[in-house]
């Protein structure tokens, strides 16, 4: 049965990526390759800084040290692997982020049901969470949020690099999330796209979770009720709450 809730719902964490946002990650991250390289070309040749980036990336995802930033463990991995000093080149990602990763928003396409599913969340009264895999500053994040439609909601966190401390697949990520917002698990439910990184970690510490996925397959033993996509998700929160 959708949402046997043990609690009521007091907040609801929604991923980013092919959930709010359509976006084929492969293809995004082929050009986001494409366009951030030419970019650092001149202080970095362009091998070595893709495998210094995925090895920084993969510092971050690993990152076990409550305090230590993910923006700190891409700074601690990255940077030595460069030859180069965060002084140096982080005014260069700034700049980056601000005058050319728009460039890839013709790559995406909102998903037509993001408002009215994060407005239904909210018009419950619960916490909204942007919960996106926090390998990413605030701004590329933000970024991804106007694309998708949803930038002007006053969303309880979004997890971006600066402010956490773990990443998916860790069920820290989703403890973090929590502590963050001052809620307990059976409080809360997520609500993604990607069973390895949304739902399995998130069902491991005991948040309800909703799939937004729609093909029939035997991977996993979640009830149909708690699968679909995100129009049929907002339908079945709100029938919840007898909107």
């Amino acid at each position: 049965m959708f949402l046997e809730m043990r609690k009521t719902i007091r907040a609801v964490l929604f991923d980013l990526d092919d959930t709010l946002l359509e976006n084929n990650v492969e293809r995004f991250l082929k050009a986001y390759f494409g366009l951030l390289t030419p970019h650092m070309a001149h202080l970095v040749p362009p091998e070595k800084f893709i495998s210094a980036l995925i090895h920084a990336t993969h510092a971050m995802i690993k990152n076990n040290d409550p305090a230590i930033t993910n923006q700190q463990a891409f700074i601690d991995d990255f940077f030595p692997r460069v030859g180069r000093t965060a002084e140096e080149m982080m005014p260069l990602f700034d700049d980056f982020y601000a005058a050319e990763f728009g460039k890839l928003r013709s790559l995406t396409r909102p998903n037509p049901s993001a408002r009215a599913a994060i407005q239904a969340a909210f018009d419950a009264g619960c916490d909204v969470v942007i919960a996106t895999n926090p390998v990413f500053p605030e701004t590329a994040i933000r970024q991804r949020m106007e694309w998708a439609g949803v930038s002007d909601f006053s969303f309880k966190l979004i997890t971006s690099y600066e402010v956490m401390h773990a990443a998916k697949p860790d069920s820290r990520y989703y403890r973090e999330v929590l502590e963050h917002i001052g809620r307990s698990p059976d409080e809360c439910f997520m609500v993604g796209d990607d069973w390895g990184n949304d739902i399995v970690p998130a069902m491991k510490i005991g948040l309800q979770v909703f799939w937004v996925h729609t093909t029939t397959d035997s991977m996993n033993d979640l009830d149909p009720s708690v699968r679909g996509t995100l129009a049929e998700f907002k339908d079945r929160f709100l029938g919840l709450h007898g909107q």
